[in-house]
């Protein structure tokens, strides 16, 4: 299992991500929207703005404090060196 770093320490499965995406566009608004109202969104940016939206194989939506192309740069090889130390830009 290979997980990753969303942002203050909360770790993701990078196996089970389906989509990352930007949380600026009126569909991924509806998204975070039906995500609340159905309880399968889960927040982690721990009071911040949202700036990243991770859809997963098991229908939760992930809320990050993070920029998507971050989110996405530690799924493709920052996350194999480990976790240590990638929460240090937060």
């Amino acid at each position: 299992m290979k997980f990753v770093n969303v942002g203050f320490n909360n770790m993701i499965n990078a196996e089970r991500v389906i989509a990352v995406v930007n949380s600026e566009s009126a569909p991924a608004k509806r998204l975070i929207q039906d995500a609340k109202d159905s309880g399968r969104a889960i927040d982690c940016t721990c009071g911040r703005k949202t700036r990243c939206v991770v859809i997963m194989d098991s229908d939760h939506v992930i809320l990050s404090a993070i920029q998507n192309e971050t989110v996405s740069a530690r799924m493709n090889g920052a996350a194999e060196d480990g976790a240590d130390g990638e929460a240090a830009n937060d």
